[in-house]
């Protein structure tokens, strides 16, 4: 099977800091374990997998089904999760909902994360076949040290005794940033640390000012930080606590389960069906709930899950996801197949 993984460099640069870049790579990786050819050329491709909704990924699968090449198309985004992130996008919410339903809609057929997003897309009238399948993670890569976890430490001045909670994501309100300063604010006896980056000059007022205004002494706004940063940090913490509001699936938490940290989420819908609260992880549904758990978990009164965690996310290593990716573009051939099939028939009804 080869396929093209489309990839422009332009706009390659505005994804690769977001989970839409970390996905790619999977995909990339899932590819290699599994056989599948990845191609460069629309010529060579039997199926191209596109995953962003820029203009120039819906030129790319309108180019591909005029060469009746099918298209698998990523949906990685929603209106849910396209709602508090920039300033405005609350807004043109009904928009951007239209405009990815009209994206999604060119693929033969549609990948998506999670059963969750796949409900979401459902419920937008898209009749394209949807499949769910996780970004995945890959377990070779994602292994923790205690060296790792000292670097780390020494690169944050946090002593050896110190605990300390750590989270990922670009700063919005959706990923839960004020709830994250807040429960600095009433921790201070731990460690807090948040990787991740965008321009404040659109974040909000809410959020700009979380991250600027009055921050307690022990909190840190990492910045970017690249992947080996992210395993150190997740090597050398006490605790991933990811208060986002709204995910697809959250790559950034299939990592922390990979890497045995104890997981605090927050209890939305996406993690229905795979991560059970108080089983594989710990869920909590505000800010008191937050702290009271954090506070449980480091201080270690309540049962450590991070090997239950481990077990849930083995089911979506690199070289699972690859094969069921193979499976969706057997479909995404059969489909289009038909269809010719279909339109030929078609033509000689009309002739």
């Amino acid at each position: 099977m080869n396929v093209l993984y489309y990839v422009n460099s332009k706009t390659q640069k505005t994804v690769e800091k977001s989970g839409v870049g970390r996905a790619l790579y999977h995909q990339l990786k899932a590819a290699e374990l599994n056989g599948i050819n990845c191609v460069s050329t629309l010529e060579e491709a039997d199926v191209v997998h596109i995953n962003t909704v820029f203009p120039d990924a819906v030129c790319m699968a309108v180019k591909s089904r005029l060469r009746n090449v099918p298209v698998a198309y990523h949906a990685h985004s929603t209106r849910e999760d396209f709602r508090n992130s920039y300033i405005g996008a609350n807004l043109v919410s009904g928009i951007f909902k239209q405009w990815i339903k009209f994206c999604y809609s060119l693929g033969d057929v549609i990948i998506t994360p999670t059963e969750y997003s796949k409900k979401l897309l459902k419920s937008y009238g898209i009749k394209k076949p949807i499949y769910a399948v996780s970004n995945g993670i890959d377990l070779a890569d994602y292994q923790p040290t205690k060296e790792k976890g000292k670097r780390f430490r020494e690169r944050y001045g946090i002593g050896e005794d110190e605990k300390v909670v750590m989270s990922i994501g670009l700063l919005m309100k959706r990923k839960g940033v004020p709830d994250f300063v807040e429960l600095a604010r009433r921790m201070p006896e731990y460690k807090f640390i948040w990787f991740g980056t965008a321009n404040l000059k659109f974040v909000g007022s809410e959020v700009r000012k979380a991250v600027t205004k009055n921050l307690p002494n022990n909190l840190i706004f990492a910045g970017y930080a690249d992947k080996p940063q992210i395993q150190e940090a997740l090597s050398g913490s006490d605790l991933f606590l990811f208060p986002s509001y709204e995910e697809t699936e959250g790559i950034v938490v299939l990592e922390a389960l990979a890497m045995k940290i104890p997981v605090l989420l927050r209890n939305i819908p996406v993690y229905g069906g795979w991560l059970e609260n108080k089983k594989s992880c710990y869920m909590a549904k505000d800010v008191n709930e937050f702290e009271k758990l954090a506070r449980d978990i480091l201080e270690k009164k309540l049962p450590d899950l991070t090997e239950k965690g481990y077990e849930v996310v083995k089911k979506k290593s690199l070289n699972i996801i690859g094969m069921k990716l193979l499976k969706v573009y057997q479909n995404a051939v059969m489909l289009r197949k038909k269809k010719k099939t279909v339109q030929k028939q078609k033509r000689k009804l009309t002739n």
